[in-house]
């Protein structure tokens, strides 16, 4: 039987397997003793099958030594294929809802305020980079559930200050939302903005949710230890909408 072979070596429990494949196929996600049985031809169990999409993502579902086997069983043509594992998360953080999430020091999201000027339910801190792949559309996803989103592309007009923008955006927003990324770390103005967002958090005026894109737990740990250890979504487990969805919960019940 023709297939290619990835050997990941030991995963732990958790980690997410991506594929991205140039055609349809068969991919199989195994363990050492079903993948010996599945390249002798013998029956085996796997996590998987007919991938009709790429790239798909199959979450490792015990610690481990782990295959991926592609191959072209019952269809026509071939294929190309490239393995990557991401960043694991720790699934017991990350079953918690949105509604568990509280700022550093309290649990309520704070209620809409008079300010004289516009409230907004969310501030999006991101940095350019992550903007096209992820950033405007979940702004979009949050403004559709009916949020009033500060986000740049939709506040900032020709001729604003830029600070005095931030600034005001922080001040007059319910949930500081923070999409840390490898380009997050390196900016200054993502960095400006992370120190008013968490001010904010520890004084009660502003809830703190992290969303992990493309970052692993020690990088967030050397930006951030209490960054860390908040409860977050990550973009390698959840779709845009389910974390619009899920925000956009929390806020409106907390209203």
């Amino acid at each position: 039987m023709n297939f290619l072979k990835y050997d990941l070596g030991n995963l732990k429990r958790g980690e997410i397997v991506e594929v991205t494949l140039t055609s349809g196929v068969n991919v199989r996600l195994m363990d050492r003793s079903n993948f010996n049985s599945y390249k002798n031809g013998r029956k085996h169990r796997y996590y998987g099958g007919l991938a009709k999409k790429s790239p798909i993502r199959l979450q490792v579902p015990n610690s481990g030594h782990w295959y991926v086997a592609v191959d072209m069983q019952g269809l026509r043509g071939s294929t190309n294929a490239s393995v990557r594992v991401l960043p694991g998360v720790l699934p017991e953080i990350q079953e918690r809802a949105l509604s568990e999430v509280p700022s550093l020091v309290r649990d309520n999201v704070p209620p809409t305020t008079e300010t004289g000027g516009e409230t907004h339910d969310v501030f999006i801190s991101h940095a350019s980079e992550d903007k096209d792949n992820f950033v405007r559309p979940l702004a979009n996803a949050l403004s559709s559930e009916g949020l009033n989103v500060w986000y740049d592309e939709m506040t900032l007009r020709i001729g604003d200050s830029l600070r005095q923008k931030i600034d005001k955006g922080l001040a007059n927003s319910r949930v500081g939302l923070v999409v840390l990324s490898p380009s997050f770390i390196k900016k200054g103005w993502t960095n400006y903005e992370l120190d008013g967002i968490v001010t904010r958090a520890v004084s009660g005026e502003q809830v703190l949710l992290p969303i992990w894109h493309n970052i692993t737990k020690q990088q967030v740990v050397d930006l951030s230890p209490s960054l860390a250890d908040k409860v977050a979504r990550s973009t390698a487990t959840h779709t845009i909408e389910e974390i619009a969805a899920e925000i956009a919960e929390l806020i409106k019940s907390r209203a």
